[in-house]
């Protein structure tokens, strides 16, 4: 069922960058913005998702009883604790309700009389409150890390002098990051990781993620840069975890005689394989590499930053001036610069190649390390393209680039967040879902986006809890040249609902960048900002359509 959705205008046009920007620009005028409603966000938690994966349960029978130890001075006595509230138990059920938290409803069956009760939330932290006969309560807790928890409730009758303890372990519905050093797990091409062969149209082949090489079984979700080539028609490519049902999003549109990578980040299914769909009409070619794992061990949560320029070889910004010569690398740093702090373990970047002299490929790694065989972008000459970027960093917190072409390149590397130890935000994978289609005439925000414009989505207003979305963003059927950047919205709700909102200005970044008539998307990992908005900017003069799935979300606690 589609949302109900909110546009609000205000007046007027404003000026723009060029197609990579350079310097950011302040805009004198403000435009006819339009917005979007919340999504409701269906995490798949609390209690009326009884049926969804994080609810844990121990009924009431599993209830041990105790006698007290003032009550075992003979064999009258026992006999007397056995009689005494003789239907003395108590159910347990855990729900996840964040990515960090719990509620846990307790369900006592008692005489009447008054009872003690003690939750041991099974991290060093308790609760405890006080009861009158049968009695159901919920309590809630929030847990430091993501993890396996064992919940302990003991019911005290001191009256009768018996207790009644019950247990359930608890997973907690978040996941932390584990980088892992670019790794090449599917090739259909050679017969990596799936026996050798093109995928046929509207098929699909399966990557083994779960119990693959270093990565452990049990994982929860992965991030995997995919790539699609030697196509022949166009099409797009749906990566979902095996097992279930094949969502309605793509993640990675091609033409003809095009290869196109993506970054995804993808629920992982209960046997540790990622499926992989082929929704085009003539046959392709696959290949997906790793490079982290979310898991409910705790590791790496994430922390997003305004999106920041780190690297342009245009300007000599972060590495020396001048083009990344073929066959080349260069190392930059990463940590401890730009509100980045040492420490880290990995980085996401949004890196775009531009002014290629030939066709070629990009490969990001931890810095000094060896060249990987993985990729993550690949470019023709001439093309300006980019894509997302998952990379663990060096121990002295750098990334290194690699040309894979014979000829220079211009790289640029913008930071829109990071992972490390002391980061709070864990990952929830949401079920796949269609935020925005300007195509489609059901939807109120129906119509290009124009040039020079936004579209604000209010995603998380009302829930600071959450830090950042991951969203898929799609370029189509674009009228001119451009590009894209997504960006927190420094205004609140209010302000665009009260007609005094500012005219935002966009960073100098881009998310993903596209020539007259092009179909493109990129991942998108998002910040809500402190006002849980964020921006959509068609930077290009010309008008485009823009969709945008998403995928799932950070959540501090």
């Amino acid at each position: 069922m589609r949302r109900r959705r909110l546009v609000i205008s205000a007046a007027a046009i404003a000026a723009g960058v060029g197609l990579i920007p350079g310097v950011a620009q302040a805009d004198p005028a403000k435009p006819d913005a339009r917005g979007t409603t919340a999504p409701d966000l269906d995490l798949g938690l609390g209690k009326d998702a009884k049926s969804k994966n994080n609810t844990f349960s121990s009924p009431a029978d599993r209830t041990v009883r105790k006698a007290a130890p003032q009550a075992k001075t003979g064999a009258a006595s026992a006999q007397s604790v056995a009689a005494a509230n003789p239907d003395l138990a108590v159910g347990v059920m855990a729900y996840g309700v964040t990515a960090h938290g719990t509620e846990v409803d307790t369900t006592i069956t008692s005489v009447d009389t008054a009872l003690k009760v003690t939750v041991d939330w099974g991290d060093g932290k308790s609760d405890v409150f006080d009861a009158y006969g049968s009695d159901s309560r919920t309590t809630a807790h929030t847990y430091a890390e993501v993890g396996s928890y064992t919940i302990k409730v003991t019911v005290a009758d001191a009256v009768n002098a018996v207790s009644a303890v019950n247990e359930v372990v608890f997973v907690t519905a978040g996941a932390d990051f584990t980088p892992y050093a670019p790794t090449r797990l599917l090739d259909t091409r050679n017969g990596t990781g799936a026996p050798m062969g093109m995928v046929q149209p509207y098929s699909s082949t399966r990557v083994k993620v779960g119990g693959n090489g270093g990565i452990p079984a049990g994982v929860t979700a992965v991030v995997l840069n995919i790539t699609v080539t030697n196509t022949s028609t166009e099409g797009h490519i749906t990566a979902f975890p095996e097992g279930t049902q094949r969502p309605t999003t793509s993640n990675v549109n091609y033409k003809a005689r095009q290869s196109v990578p993506n970054l995804v980040i993808v629920k992982v299914g209960k046997n540790g394989y990622v499926e992989i769909a082929n929704r085009g009409g003539a046959p392709v070619d696959l290949i997906a590499d790793v490079t982290g794992y979310f898991s409910k061990t705790a590791s790496s949560g994430y922390t997003p930053v305004t999106p920041s320029r780190f690297v342009d070889t245009r300007e000599g910004l972060g590495t020396g001036r001048g083009q990344l010569g073929g066959r080349k690398t260069f190392s930059t740093q990463i940590s401890g610069l730009r509100g980045v702090p040492s420490g880290i373990s990995a980085v996401a970047l949004n890196v775009t190649v531009t002014n290629p002299k030939e066709a070629g490929h990009l490969s990001v790694f931890p810095g000094g390390g060896a060249t990987p065989t993985a990729s993550n972008l690949n470019f023709t000459p001439g093309q300006t393209v980019a894509n997302s970027v998952i990379v663990p960093v060096s121990g002295d917190g750098k990334i290194s680039v690699f040309n894979g072409a014979w000829a220079g390149t211009d790289v640029i590397v913008d930071v829109v967040g990071y992972y490390s130890a002391d980061s709070k935000g864990a990952f929830l994978p949401l079920s796949p879902e269609r935020l925005l289609d300007t195509r489609d005439p059901q939807d109120p925000v129906y119509g290009k986006l124009w040039g020079q414009n936004y579209i604000y989505m209010p995603m998380s207003y009302d829930d600071p809890s959450i830090t950042g979305f991951v969203l898929n963003t799609t370029v189509t059927n674009p009228e001119g040249d451009g590009y894209l950047t997504v960006t927190p919205d420094p205004n609140s709700l209010d302000d665009y609902i009260n007609g005094t909102e500012m005219w935002p200005t966009p960073p100098n970044s881009s998310n993903l960048n596209w020539k007259k008539g092009d179909t493109v998307p990129n991942l998108v990992q998002a910040s809500t900002g402190s006002n849980g908005i964020i921006d959509l900017w068609n930077r290009g003069w010309d008008d485009v359509d823009l969709i945008v799935d998403l995928f799932g979300l950070y959540q501090q606690d």
